[in-house]
C-alpha cells in the first residue's frame, strides 16, 4: 500500500476511534450516575464543610437516586484531599466539597503545590456562604475591635487558626495590618480544635466560619466583637460588622462549593449543578443553615470558576504583603 495511502487510512481510523470514544463517553455520561457518589471533605469532621456535607447528602442521593458517602481527607490545609480529588478519575463519582476561598489561596501560599487548582479541577456550584465572627475568650476583657487592638498593644494575645495560610488566618492578617492590632499566629490542623483551644482559654482571639463558631458564642464559651460581612447578619443583628467598626470595605468569609477533576464531561457537571442545588435549596435544609448563620448561595460552574480566579488574585496581594510561604 502506498505511504499516501497508508497514512490517510491510519488518520481515518484514528479519527473514527476517537468518535466512538466521544460516543462511549457520551454514553457513560447519559447513564450516570450509575454506582455511589463520594464526596471528599478535605478537613477533620466537625467543620464548616463537613456540615454542609452531611447536611445535604442524604437529598442529594435522593435526587440522583444514588447512594452517597462523605469521606474526610484532611492535611496539609485541605490540599491533601484536594489533590486525590484533583488526580481522580473524570467520571463525576469523586467530588470536593471544600472552602473555595481557601482552595484560591494555595497556589500563592505553598511553594510546592502538587496540582493546580485552577488546571487540574473545576467547579459545579457553589453552595453556602458564612461569614468569619471575630470572637475572643470571655476572660479577654474588651468588647469591641477598637478595645481588642488597645488591649493587644500591651497585652500578649494568641490568634488561633484554623491552619497557617488557611482563609481565616489570612483574614486575620487583612485585619491585624488595617486595624494596628498585634497578636501571634498559633497554627492548628483544622478548625474544630482552633475553636476548642479558644474555648479552654489556650489561644485568645479567633476568625473563622460563623457556621462552626456561632453555637460556642449561643452557649457563652465565646465572646464575639465583630462580623466579616458588608452588612450586619439578622441572626447576630446586635454585632456590628467589622467595616462599621473601622475597617472599611473589610469582608472575609467560608465559600463552601462542590469541585470535579478537570475532564469530567460537561452533561454530567450540569447533572451535578442541577443536583446539589436542588439539595441545598430545600426549605428544610436551607432554614437550617441559616439558623446557624449560613446563607445559600449557588452559581453555575461557570461563576464558580470566575469567583475562583478573582479569589486567587485577591489573596495573592495579601500573601505578598504578608510574605507567607510554605513549602
Amino acid at each position: 500500500m502506498p505511504l499516501i495511502r497508508r497514512t490517510a487510512v491510519a488518520a481515518c481510523l484514528a479519527t473514527l476511534g476517537a468518535l466512538a470514544g466521544a460516543s462511549a463517553f457520551a454514553q457513560n455520561a447519559a447513564d450516570w450516575p450509575a454506582k455511589t457518589l463520594r464526596i471528599v471533605v478535605p478537613y477533620p469532621p466537625g467543620g464548616s464543610s463537613d456540615i454542609i456535607a452531611r447536611s445535604i447528602s442524604q437529598s442529594l442521593s435522593e435526587a440522583l437516586k444514588q447512594s452517597v458517602i462523605v469521606e474526610n481527607k484532611p492535611g496539609a490545609n485541605g490540599n491533601l484531599g484536594a489533590d486525590f480529588v484533583a488526580k481522580a478519575e473524570p467520571d463525576g463519582y469523586t467530588l470536593l466539597l471544600c472552602d473555595v476561598g481557601a482552595l484560591a489561596i494555595s497556589p500563592s501560599v505553598y511553594t510546592k503545590l502538587s496540582f493546580d487548582p485552577s488546571k487540574d479541577l473545576r467547579g459545579v456550584t457553589m453552595l453556602a456562604y458564612s461569614p468569619h465572627l471575630l470572637v475572643v475568650h470571655p476572660s479577654v476583657p474588651v468588647s469591641n475591635l477598637k478595645e481588642l487592638v488597645a488591649y493587644s498593644k500591651k497585652n500578649d494575645l494568641n490568634f488561633a487558626v484554623t491552619a497557617t495560610g488557611s482563609a481565616p488566618h489570612l483574614a486575620g492578617v487583612a485585619l491585624e495590618r488595617a486595624s494596628g492590632a498585634k497578636w501571634q499566629y498559633i497554627p492548628y490542623k483544622g478548625g474544630v480544635t482552633a475553636i476548642q483551644d479558644t474555648v479552654a482559654g489556650q489561644t485568645q482571639v479567633l476568625m473563622n466560619g460563623m457556621l462552626a463558631t456561632l453555637p460556642q458564642v449561643q452557649n457563652g464559651k465565646l465572646k464575639v466583637l465583630g462580623v466579616s460581612k458588608s452588612t450586619r447578619m439578622p441572626l447576630i443583628g446586635d454585632v456590628p460588622t467589622i467595616a462599621e467598626q473601622g475597617i472599611a470595605g473589610y469582608e472575609s468569609g467560608t465559600w463552601q462549593g462542590i469541585l470535579v477533576p478537570r475532564g469530567t464531561p460537561d452533561a454530567v457537571v450540569q447533572k451535578l449543578n442541577k443536583a446539589f442545588i436542588t439539595a441545598i435549596r430545600a426549605p428544610e435544609i436551607r432554614s437550617r443553615l441559616a439558623g446557624q448563620g449560613a446563607e445559600v448561595v449557588t452559581m453555575t460552574p461557570a461563576e464558580q470558576d470566575q469567583f475562583f480566579a478573582k479569589e486567587r488574585a485577591r489573596w495573592a496581594t495579601v500573601v505578598k504583603a504578608a510574605d507567607i510561604k510554605l513549602d
